[in-house]
């Protein structure tokens, strides 16, 4: 009889709730599984959707850096011809005062320069 008085609790203790014991038995026995399984499937849809944007980020960034590099290239080439003329005309003792000397060595100078202020200024408007 002693048993019986312990098993539905004695003056002094805390009864407990049901709907305590209901909930543990409902994660006991894996009720809750589809509600777990929903938080999984957004979880994961939200790291492939992050994965995604920092693969279209990388994408972006390995674009800019080829454009770069081949807006350098068309300028070299651009340029070669006046670079050309002036070590030519420079190495064969010609004066800097020759007007197509001079003209050279302006493009050679300017072109550099303002192609270098296009890109601090793209890379400035980028940045803010």
């Amino acid at each position: 009889m002693t048993g019986m008085k312990l098993a539905e609790g004695t003056i002094g203790s805390t009864p407990r709730k049901p709907s305590v014991d209901r909930e543990l038995l409902s994660a006991l026995a894996g009720t809750e599984a589809a509600r777990e399984g929903a938080v999984s499937y957004r979880t994961r849809r939200v790291v492939l959707a992050s994965l995604g944007l920092m693969q279209e980020q990388k994408a972006g960034s390995r674009r800019t850096r080829a454009l770069a590099l081949a807006g350098t290239m068309l300028v070299l080439l651009a340029l070669s011809p006046f670079i050309w003329r002036v070590a030519e005309d420079l190495v064969s003792g010609e004066f800097l005062s020759d007007p197509a000397t001079q003209f050279s060595l302006l493009i050679c100078i300017f072109c550099p320069a303002l192609v270098a202020a296009f890109l601090v200024a793209g890379w400035l408007r980028r940045r803010s």
